[in-house]
């Protein structure tokens, strides 16, 4: 990065001009575009079935898409050497991203999702970055331990309290979540990380690794995980929509 600063501003504009279209791909691969999409998309649905207006919603989806790219290019330069050995269709792993490349895009990221966070409003703004914080920095910390959960069961515990406090241009509300929507979308991250983790479990155990996932899948088997694991996370989507339906989110 401070190497990329110290360029004179010409060999900048060149170095840009010259970098093959692959790179950029490579980026947005590495910034996991299917669950950046999905999730963006399953936070702006919400925000309309809470009645949200139009350029709140597009203010959500677009908020969250950006955060998620932080967090998949963070997860990738986390987990650079490890998909070395073991993912090589990772653009960062296979060295087909420079690491660098990576890291100006998680600055210029951040530095656009900061203020797209405050336009929802002061309390909405601390809730969004703190779960981004704590996604990062926990899954640095946690991914091979049996807390791997934590930072997923807070981070989608921290969504409502995004949604519910958000409103337009830094006008947030004072109405915070239902206590049951919270719990609720903690318990849909808790399915969505055993998901997620399944198909690596084999290279965890490799690895010496040690996440709940892994050890519920040691103890029930990788089959039986992933049937327990989707009946959990669609109860956890289905009560979340109920609920949304009687009780509300605020």
């Amino acid at each position: 990065m401070s190497m990329w600063c110290a360029q004179p501003r010409e060999a900048q504009v060149g170095i840009l001009r010259a970098m093959p279209t692959s790179s950029t791909l490579a980026l947005l691969r590495a910034a996991h575009p299917r669950q950046a999409l999905a999730t963006a998309a399953a936070l702006a649905a919400a925000a309309t079935v809470a009645g949200r207006p139009l350029r709140e919603v597009a203010l959500v989806g677009g908020t969250v898409l950006v955060g998620q790219a932080v967090l998949g290019w963070a997860d990738d330069l986390a987990d650079r050497p490890r998909d070395a050995r073991h993912r090589p269709e990772k653009p960062l792993g296979n060295e087909s991203l420079d690491p660098g490349t990576a890291w100006f895009a998680i600055a210029c990221a951040v530095l656009l999702v900061v203020p797209l966070a405050v336009a929802h409003g002061r309390v909405a703004a601390t809730a969004y970055l703190s779960l981004l914080a704590v996604s990062a920095i926990g899954d640095r910390l946690l991914h091979a331990t049996v807390l791997s959960f934590v930072p997923w069961v807070v981070s989608f515990g921290l969504y409502p309290v995004f949604l519910a406090h958000g409103g337009w241009n830094g006008a947030g509300t004072s109405t915070p979540p239902t206590p049951l929507m919270v719990g609720l979308a903690a318990a849909l991250g808790l399915g969505v990380h055993v998901l997620l983790a399944l198909p690596g479990l084999v290279h965890d155990h490799e690895e010496g690794e040690r996440s709940l996932p892994l050890l519920l899948a040691l103890r029930t088997g990788t089959p039986r995980m992933l049937v327990i694991a989707s009946v959990w996370t669609a109860a956890a989507v289905v009560a979340i929509l109920i609920a949304g339906r009687t009780v509300g989110l605020t």
